[in-house]
Order: structure tokens, then C-alpha cells, then sequence
């Protein structure tokens, strides 16, 4: 299979925020180590699920994957080419096939603008040398494709969707650009239960017609299980067990994945 992702040795540590008096008293600046020395790989169409409890460092290596942070070293490698030190158009050009899906989806758009100006957005940005016509085209069939009907929800402001719509549009603004690369950063962990499978099939239609491929990124075994095809458990920046997602969850070997398994009902049960 294609190699689409590989992550080499990332490192991202983060000062500890103290008072003068402090750094005085303790013998200087101390660092917290979010990411540290984590490798893995992703193939084209697949889902990387990285999973762990809050403050594990999950989050951090999806920015580092997506370039909103630079890593303090290591490598990323994106279809073959080092895209560590992108800058500039390389950068836009990288950006273009690699979005992200938030946690919140309310918090990640500009709630002065319509639905149809926050997907129009990245196309102006990245599309400048289609027709207006052509760029509107292409946000109309992205609302499709998440089942949205663009004639009803275009003109309408983000508060005035659901939770789910507003999740769908997230997605739709990712793949608005037919992107290679989708990192969800726990898409559903604010939607209803009810919603959580609607969006989760979504992703994995999505998935199956355009050879998108996912690094999901959450908390919650039980989804991951779901969408999964390998699994990545992260505790204090670390990788501590990582394989395809049966296979670790059938038969966990560190003591941190087991206690994770043990806290889900949906799967201990299994």
C-alpha cells in the first residue's frame, strides 16, 4: 500500500509558564514534554486513530502534523517529501491537502459569516485561478456530499444550525479542497449520542468515495473502534502501544491501554 503520512522522532516541548521570582528560586525555565520522540506512518484511505486522556499530548502532534506549530525536531513526511520547513507557497500548496475538523465546530468559524462565505474561504485562498461560478459549484457539492442542502443552509449564520449541521459544515469546509489528509480532532465529543454515529458513517462514506485518509484523534475507545484501521495510544507524549485497532484491543499489552480499555463499557464488554 502507498505511504501517504510518516511522522520520524517528533519532539515539541512547551515552557512552563512561571514568574520571574520562580525561574529565580527554582534554577531556571522548566519545560513540559508534549510530544516526545513519537513516530508512525499512515497509509492512503486509512484511519490513525491516536487516543488517550486529556493532556497526553494527542492534540499537540495533530498541530504539529497540520504545521500550525513547528515540531523542536523531528520529521514529517507527506507523500514522499519532507514537509518540516515548508514555508511560503510550498506551505499553501501543503495546506491545501491536509485539513483539520475541531472538536468544537461553533468555536472554529467566524460567526458573522454565512455558511456559504465560511466554505467559499479556503477555496478562495486555494482556487484563485477558477471562475466565481466554478468556485461556487464546488461549496455547493461539498454541502451535498455531507447531506446538506445548500439552497436551505447557505445563507443561514452558524448559530442558527444544530450541533450536528454545524459538524457536517466543518466537514464539508475540509472537503470543500478534496483533500488527502482529514485530521478530526474529537469530531463528535460535543454532539449528542444520537448524532455521534450519523457523523462517524459520514466520515467513513467520505472516506470510501474520495480515499480520504484520517487521523482521528480522541478520547473515546469505543468510536475508535468505529472508525479505526490502527490504533496509536499516547500517554505523557509518548507512544506507549501502537497496532492495528483489533488487535490492540483485543489484546492490550501495556498496563495504560488496558486501563483505558477497562473504562469503556462498549468495548470491555466485547
Amino acid at each position: 500500500m502507498d505511504l501517504l503520512l510518516e511522522a520520524r522522532n517528533l519532539k515539541k516541548y512547551f515552557p512552563v509558564k512561571k514568574s520571574l521570582w520562580q525561574l529565580m528560586q527554582r534554577g531556571g525555565q522548566e519545560y513540559v514534554n508534549a510530544v516526545d520522540d513519537v513516530s508512525f506512518t499512515l497509509q492512503k484511505g486509512k484511519v490513525l486513530v491516536i487516543a488517550g486522556e486529556s493532556g497526553s499530548g494527542k492534540t499537540t502532534v495533530a498541530r504539529l502534523v497540520m504545521r500550525a506549530i513547528d515540531a523542536d525536531s523531528g520529521s514529517i513526511i507527506f507523500e514522499g517529501k519532507d514537509v518540516t520547513h515548508y514555508n511560503g507557497e510550498q506551505l499553501k500548496d501543503f495546506r491545501a491537502a491536509v485539513h483539520m475538523v475541531y472538536q468544537d465546530p461553533y468555536t472554529s468559524m467566524n460567526p458573522r459569516m454565512k455558511i456559504f462565505e465560511i466554505l467559499m474561504e479556503p477555496v478562495a485562498i486555494h482556487d484563485r485561478a477558477s471562475t466565481k461560478e466554478a468556485r461556487a459549484a464546488k461549496v455547493h457539492s461539498a454541502l451535498r456530499e455531507v447531506s446538506l442542502d445548500p439552497e436551505k443552509i447557505s445563507r443561514k449564520l452558524p448559530h442558527a444550525l444544530s450541533g450536528g449541521e454545524r459538524q457536517r459544515v466543518a466537514l464539508a469546509r475540509a472537503l470543500v479542497l478534496r483533500p488527502r489528509l482529514i485530521v478530526a480532532d474529537e469530531p463528535v465529543s460535543m454532539l449528542d449520542v444520537s448524532i455521534r454515529g450519523e457523523i462517524l458513517g459520514l466520515m467513513q462514506t467520505l472516506k470510501e468515495k474520495f480515499g480520504i485518509s484520517y487521523i482521528y484523534i480522541t478520547h473515546d475507545l469505543s468510536t475508535a473502534r468505529y472508525v479505526g484501521d490502527d490504533l496509536a495510544i499516547m500517554k505523557a507524549g509518548k507512544i506507549v502501544e501502537m497496532g492495528p485497532i483489533d488487535k490492540v484491543l483485543a489484546n492490550p499489552v501495556h498496563p495504560y491501554t488496558k486501563q483505558l480499555i477497562s473504562a469503556i463499557p462498549e468495548i470491555k464488554s466485547q
